[in-house]
């Protein structure tokens, strides 16, 4: 039962740890920069994007031990935890309320953009290190 319960377990605790990074990055970034564009968010996407980039090719690559258990733990539970489509959907949404068509149309191009390429890099990191 035990080993039925340990991939709970470790998208669990992953996820908890992921949250509270978002949390706290998000509120670092909030008191270092002022501003309605939402740049907490973007860089916990982009850096996540990355991360998650990184990860897969090492896993792909089977650079690394226990590759299913680290899938698990970092890329389903931190960075499905630490990344958050749903906060940048709501924050651009806000900033096309507040009349912030330009601010929300930049947010949109650059976190699509960014990302992808952060994931892009990630692999390409990966492919070099491994």
């Amino acid at each position: 039962m035990t080993v039925r319960l340990l991939p709970y377990v470790l998208v669990g605790i992953g996820g908890f740890i992921g949250a509270n990074a978002r949390f706290m990055m998000a509120r670092w970034v909030g008191t270092l920069v002022e501003g309605r564009f939402p740049l907490g968010t973007f860089l916990i996407n982009v850096s996540g994007s990355f991360l998650l980039g990184l990860l897969g090719a090492v896993i792909t690559q089977k650079a690394l031990p226990n590759a299913d258990a680290l899938r698990l733990a970092l890329g389903v539970g931190f960075l499905g935890a630490f990344t958050t489509f749903s906060t940048f959907e709501f924050e651009t949404h806000a900033l096309f309320e507040d009349g912030l068509w330009l601010t929300a149309l930049t947010n949109m191009f650059l976190s699509l953009f960014t990302g992808l390429v952060a994931v892009r890099v990630g692999i390409l990191a990966a492919r070099t290190w491994f």
